[in-house]
């Protein structure tokens, strides 16, 4: 008798279990749209402030990575310094700026961008990339290899290509920094 007991208890878990989540799912399904979390996907850019039109940020941003993917890094510059008045928090903005600035070859003021963005979003895996560049360029290669196996850590889904750059870039800054073994005269011959 008990064994059916334990069994029904089973059963019953099981029944609410699941009517708690078809209900769930008709309760969000038919949820008013106004009340939904607006979820940002990677290419969304949230607005600044309700007096900023969405469109027009997306619009300056999107024209400072196309300037910045042309390699018109002082026009990228330009182009940011709009997008800093609209939305002076923008994680993103800040990591464009950073590559705008070592493009620019600033190596310094790009650290401090990327060091912006991520105190602004920890978890932003590009600004670690563009961060370990910059601490190249200033010729840091133990804070360039930090940040780069930080960016490994956190870029777990981005594309193959980039995290073989990266490991790539990684496994030479270390090779560059181990030691060498002391070469030895060659023999002289008889």
């Amino acid at each position: 008798m008990a064994r059916f007991a334990k069994l029904d208890r089973r059963a019953v878990g099981v029944l609410l279990t699941v009517a708690m989540v078809v209900g769930g799912g008709a309760w969000i399904a038919h949820w008013p749209a106004t009340h939904a979390p607006q979820l940002l996907t990677p290419g969304d850019v949230a607005p600044a402030s309700e007096a900023t039109p969405p469109d027009e940020l997306h619009r300056r941003f999107d024209e400072a990575v196309v300037l910045l993917h042309a390699r018109q890094h002082a026009k990228a510059v330009q182009a940011l310094e709009r997008v800093f008045e609209l939305a002076p928090d923008m994680p993103e903005a800040h990591v464009n700026l950073g590559f705008a600035l070592l493009g620019l070859e600033q190596p310094a003021e790009a650290r401090r961008a990327f060091e912006r963005a991520i105190d602004l979003r920890p978890n932003q895996a590009n600004a670690y990339y563009g961060l370990a560049l910059s601490h190249e360029a200033a010729h840091d290669l133990e804070l360039a290899m930090g940040a780069m196996r930080s960016y490994l850590h956190l870029a777990r889904h981005e594309s193959e290509s980039h995290l073989a750059k990266a490991r790539s870039a990684l496994w030479e800054w270390e090779s560059q920094l181990r030691p060498q073994p002391a070469s030895t005269p060659a023999p002289k011959g008889p």
